[in-house]
């Protein structure tokens, strides 16, 4: 079964084969490392970790890369204003490596939180003086030096914004005009810095001392870790209107061809908060720690964006994601059951599921004994390769876990096999996992912890068999005074969750 996916190049569905042998090759943009992530920001890292674990599904070897910008990213996205790193380090009082250093490491953890798989971080930092080689090689045909930097003749190179439709969707309006640009699409590839100004991050250049600029980065890290042309890029759907434009472009001119660098370009659709918290502009954003404090485990948001096509928009609420973590958790509670029931075969299954190094095999078919479960793992199969439909998946999932019919060991490796590429965590986890204390209960009543707020939900359910209401009302009233909203209808009998 070919895996299909939406090329945002041509705009149309294409079959992926690796261009060089099995391995494919992905490039996704990483994280500005001067804040904190908000959700929004992780949704293409789960979606592009989606991609990754598909990929793998499909007995693809991978090579997958999430850059670092710690350096050049704009406080503007349409090329002008201050570099978002010297900015945030004059702010908070700080160096902008030590803003880096903090902001990366954190970024990392939400990673391991949202159980993203391990891949390559390389840090633009590291790359400049193969940025500075790079504009050197593209200079004479391609660019012109304006008093602020080198730029780049948009006009040098063949049908620049066909990624973004611009010509045609007006994206490339978000661009400011610059004194001496040649055209309004031209770019900053180098930002020299200013008379009487001196940078934290600022490097020697032909063109004077200053920084690489936010495009020139991808392209040079991209190349250099991957090899031109490289099988898929990804990004948020912002990118594709400036960004990835101007990634292409330099990408024409280094290699000297009217190849965009990836072959195919793949883009996340955003997440809408109503509620206007979804910029980090405003200075109040959901970063997945909120959702922790909240009480909602990170796998909760996980779930909800597997729940929505990635290139749907999805709206967040609180309600939607209680529901996706409801799901979760009848998910674990329905798979830990099977685990128990038969430790040896999950064991065996999970090390021959594993994504580690070498350790994912060609055909894992093999282990599955029956007709029925085969068809689960084709359709399952099936709506992967459309494109990466995860929603329809989790229902294939969801059934073949919980179909009587199926042999104990089938639906553990059935299951198993298509927790890999969801990356739900089901093989290894338990659903004791997901319980999180909110920060209400925390700070209102610090004697209190996971481990007590079960102990007295079951209490309280003693109570009432006894039909000792009385003691029965005194823990609810205990455990709303704390935060907790006591679920007396909850089918899985042990839930509890923070009254939002």
């Amino acid at each position: 079964m070919t895996l299909r996916l939406f090329n945002s190049l041509t705009r149309q569905l294409e079959d992926f084969a690796p261009l060089v042998g099995n391995e494919a090759r992905v490039y996704t943009c990483g994280p500005t490392v001067y804040n904190y992530q908000h959700i929004g920001n992780m949704r293409a890292y789960v979606f592009a970790d989606t991609l990754g674990r598909a990929l793998r599904f499909k007995g693809y070897d991978l090579k997958h890369v999430i850059n670092i910008t710690d350096v050049g990213h704009l406080t503007s996205d349409a090329d002008a204003g201050d570099d978002k790193m010297e900015k945030a380090a004059a702010a908070q009082g700080k160096t902008a490596w030590d803003i880096a250093k903090f902001y990366q490491a954190d970024f990392e953890t939400d990673l391991a939180r949202l159980n993203i798989r391990p891949t390559d971080h390389p840090r633009a930092t590291d790359y400049v003086e193969a940025m500075i080689d790079w504009a050197k090689s593209i200079a004479d045909k391609h660019c012109y030096v304006l008093e602020g930097g080198l730029y780049f003749d948009t006009s040098t190179v063949p049908n620049y914004g066909r990624l973004a439709r611009a010509n045609t969707d007006d994206g490339q309006s978000r661009i400011d005009p610059v004194p001496g640009k040649r055209h309004a699409t031209d770019f900053a590839i180098w930002r020299t810095t200013p008379p009487g100004e001196k940078r934290q991050m600022e490097w020697d250049s032909p063109w004077g001392r200053g920084a690489p600029g936010w495009h020139l980065e991808c392209s040079v890290m991209s190349g250099a870790i991957l090899g031109f042309p490289f099988d898929i890029h990804t990004g948020g759907i912002d990118h594709r209107e400036i960004h990835h434009p101007c990634e292409i472009a330099q990408n024409q001119a280094h290699e000297h061809s009217a190849d965009s660098g990836a072959r195919i370009w793949m883009h996340n659709n955003f997440l809408i908060d109503r509620r206007g918290k979804m910029s980090k502009s405003s200075g109040e954003f959901l970063r997945l720690q909120t959702l922790v404090d909240k009480g909602f485990h990170p796998l909760a948001y996980r779930m909800m964006c597997l729940q929505a096509h990635y290139r749907s928009e999805m709206e967040f609420t609180w309600e939607g994601l209680a529901a996706a973590f409801t799901r979760l958790k009848r998910i674990y509670k329905d798979f830990e059951g099977l685990r128990i029931r038969n430790h040896d075969v999950a064991r065996e299954t999970w090390q021959f599921f594993e994504f580690g190094e070498g350790s994912y095999r060609r055909n894992p078919r093999q282990l599955i004994g029956f007709e029925k479960p085969l068809n689960y793992l084709t359709e399952f199969e099936s709506a992967i390769c459309d494109d990466l439909n995860t929603a329809k998946a989790l229902t294939f999932m969801e059934k073949a876990i919980r179909d009587k019919e199926l042999t104990l060991a089938d639906r553990i490796r059935v299951g198993s096999l298509m927790d890999a590429c969801l990356g739900l965590g089901l093989t290894t986890a338990r659903r004791s996992n997901l319980r999180l204390m909110p920060n209400s209960i925390k700070s209102e009543y610090a004697g209190l912890d996971n481990k007590d707020v079960t102990s007295l939900i079951r209490a309280r359910k003693v109570f009432k068999k006894l039909r000792r209401f009385e003691d029965a009302d005194t823990i609810k009233t205990l455990l709303v005074k704390v935060g907790v909203e006591v679920m007396d209808g909850d089918p899985l009998g042990w839930d509890w969750k923070l009254d939002i």
